[in-house]
């Protein structure tokens, strides 16, 4: 970490306004505020690249980047990608092209112009919308459950599995109903020709994905936190949870780096309307940083997650925030020459008042759901801050802006280019930290900003593809701006983010030229349902019929009609919950993620679900063990920083923050040793299970 002379941290006052001399603007409640969610990308594997909104560049992806209306991803031959929306998980397979027409509150709309994709939801509101567009067909999330759509290279075709849940397709004009283990192959773009299989199993991809869900399902910290907090899943693997008493149970991450602090270790990107976001470097680096809040315990960082829900209370969805930290500087901190920005994560109980332009309700909703804080001191503080402007409120108290090593600083040119913070981190005076205001930065984002720090790559989606038509059931808003045009607008408005409705003005104003020209909405439709083929027999569907692989057969019949689903767009009485996973046989094989409906159906052998419970159990004891040691040895390292800091000698210093370190990192490795050892164990455990052979030793204590 470079360390620079002290008192360089200074925020030039034309470049930085303070939050109190210029704050946030007040929209009235039925103006627009910006999404309460976004999407995670949460896992890659082989190469992925990513397209910002706004911009014709291609990088390489990034883990925990936000992702929203606009974005796209490609995953090139031989890679897969992971994200999260809420509770909801999409996955990515191999030699596929990805994008978000829209994500809001209540729509989430993608396109696939080729590949496939694997949905799991939830949970799915009366008014909520899921919907996937392939180059000849919307398919619509009718209830929860899990989903694989694929898109042949040639775009003429897709396969729609319903691994348990209800869907429905449009295109052609006409809409068809897919249950619960069936699999429906739709051939043409002007008129499609429907053929329906019982879903018998999946391929390497499917098991992929299982994999991925049995992941989230057994997670310990699923406990702890509201379940549409994104990245729950991952802080099992990286941390433990204590109980607290003024926190309640509280997450402490395992680092092993001395001196680790929050908003530290990533970069910040610019993603509109919510500004400046902070993109974290851990791969467990997205709930802690976007939700709840941090606290140290016995300087120690710890984070206390947004609320669960509760007994007979009406349950909010937490709100997404870009980065839950105050700003410091002001016109007077610190003599350096130069614009610096500095930030330290917010407290527990503390008020959260974005710089971006939002409602009142906002401000209440994204507080009380990622916080327990009352109402009416989020009442009070938005009232004098915003509504007011008194600047008396600057003498409001930040338990972490006295936390020695708690603020991080670092050079404009760093803050707004997407590099490492913490290899350009500017040191910073604790004196002049406790003294100075609060400031929110207000610095126009360059173009690195929106792009972030993936690096340039060639990865990208041929032409061909990239151009591609899909056919929509739902009209996708028009594109985002351009970069261009949205940084121009950013810098007239004094560097502060654009109200959403601002952000509206800056797309085309005729509706027309502003419709997306590679988007054509499904025309009017009547519903029917393709015949299942039994015993092997070939079956017609609209006007011609579908042979085993899903092209046309020269045999005539008749398609009979079906009940429309209710005026919301959902079968009555549709359950609120995640319906099976892929069945099982032994005839696992690999195959491509691309749609071919003679691909032999593979799947996973079952698992004892005592054997799986038991060895969730010893896991669990593991990393609670591990922690506990952990514990103790943090503590012990606090004791010795204290007393070397006390003798004032930076040698001495050095030398036992190198040891410390090297204590953390063997640590680590021993607890990878046992985590392997033991997970090597039940391995063999569930293979003898299998084989019907009974393991010689039963062991369930985890290992030394």
């Amino acid at each position: 970490m470079r360390r620079l002379a002290p008192k360089l941290l200074t925020l030039l006052s034309l470049a930085l306004a303070t939050a109190f001399v210029t704050p946030m603007r007040a929209l009235a409640d039925d103006e627009e505020d910006p999404p309460t969610r976004v999407a995670r990308l949460s896992h890659t594997d082989g190469n992925v690249s990513f397209n910002p909104a706004g911009t014709d560049d291609w990088v390489s992806a990034v883990i925990n980047r936000p992702m929203t209306t606009g974005d796209k991803l490609w995953s090139d031959d031989g890679g897969r990608a992971e994200l999260h929306i809420g509770s909801a998980s999409l996955r990515i397979g191999s030699t596929t092209g990805f994008n978000f027409l829209n994500l809001t509150d209540n729509v989430a709309q993608i396109q696939v112009t080729e590949g496939t994709v694997r949905v799991r939801v939830k949970r799915l509101e009366q008014d909520e919308t899921f919907e996937i567009d392939t180059p000849n067909l919307a398919f619509s999330v009718l209830r929860p459950g899990i989903y694989r759509v694929s898109v042949n290279e040639a775009g003429d075709t897709t396969v729609v599995s319903v691994l348990g849940g209800e869907g429905e397709v449009t295109g052609g004009g006409q809409a068809y109903s897919v249950h619960a283990n069936q699999t429906a192959t739709f051939v043409g773009t002007d008129q499609l020709d429907a053929n329906v299989q019982d879903f018998n199993g999946g391929d390497d991809f499917d098991q992929w994905c299982a994999d991925r869900d049995r992941r989230e399902d057994r997670s310990t910290s699923a406990r702890y936190v509201s379940p549409d907090v994104i990245g729950y899943e991952d802080l099992d693997d990286y941390g433990g949870w204590r109980p607290v008493p003024e926190y309640g149970t509280v997450w402490f991450p395992h680092t092993t780096v001395v001196g680790w602090a929050p908003y530290r270790y990533g970069h910040w990107v610019y993603i509109a309307p919510w500004g400046y976001t902070w993109v974290e470097d851990e791969p467990w680096g997205f709930a802690p940083f976007h939700y709840g809040r941090w606290v140290t315990v016995g300087g120690v960082w710890g984070w206390v997650p947004a609320p669960g829900p509760v007994v007979g209370v009406v349950y909010v969805r937490p709100v997404y925030a870009p980065a839950l930290v105050a700003w410091v500087g002001g016109p007077h901190f610190g003599v350096g020459v130069g614009v610096n920005v500095g930030w330290f994560p917010l407290g527990p109980r503390e008020v959260y008042v974005p710089s971006y332009p939002v409602s009142r309700r906002y401000v209440t909703n994204i507080n009380v759901t990622n916080t327990r804080v009352e109402t009416t001191v989020v009442n009070n503080y938005y009232t004098n801050v915003v509504v007011n402007k008194q600047v008396n409120v600057t003498n409001v108290t930040y338990v972490n802006q006295r936390v020695n090593g708690a603020v991080t600083a670092t050079s404009g040119a760093t803050f707004t280019s997407g590099q490492s913070v913490s290899r350009n981190v500017v040191r910073v005076d604790q004196r002049e930290v406790v003294s100075t205001q609060i400031a929110a930065p207000a610095i126009a984002p360059t173009r690195q900003a929106f792009v972030g720090a993936g690096a340039s790559t060639n990865v990208r989606p041929p032409a061909v593809m990239a151009s591609r038509t899909v056919v929509a059931k739902a009209t996708p808003p028009p594109p985002p701006a351009s970069f261009d045009r949205q940084a121009a607008a950013i810098r007239e408005n004094g560097g502060r983010p654009l109200a959403v409705t601002q952000y509206h003005q800056l797309q085309p104003a005729n509706v027309q030229a502003a419709a997306r020209t590679n988007v054509r909405i499904a025309p009017a439709t009547r519903t029917v349902t393709p015949i299942p083929p039994h015993n092997d027999v070939v079956k017609r569907t609209n006007g011609n019929v579908a042979g085993a692989n899903g092209r046309p057969a020269n045999t005539a019949g008749t398609v009979p009609g079906s009940v429309p689903p209710n005026a919301n767009n959902r079968p009555a009485n549709a359950p609120n919950n995640v319906q099976g996973s892929v069945p099982a046989n032994n005839n696992q094989r690999a195959y491509t993620d691309r749609p071919a409906a003679s691909r032999p159906p593979t799947t996973n052998p079952p698992v004892n679900a005592q054997l799986e419970q038991q060895h969730q159990q010893q896991l669990e004891n593991l990393r609670k063990q591990q922690d506990v040691e952990r514990q103790k040895v943090e503590q012990q390292q606090i004791k010795e920083q204290q007393r070397v800091q006390a003798v004032n000698d930076q040698q001495k210093q050095a030398q036992v923050q190198q040891k410390q370190q090297q204590q953390l990192e063997q640590m680590e490795k021993k607890h990878d040793t046992q985590q392997q050892q033991l997970q090597q164990k039940q391995v063999n455990e569930k293979a003898a299970a299998k084989s019907g052979k009974p393991e010689k030793e039963k062991d369930n204590k985890p290992p030394k």
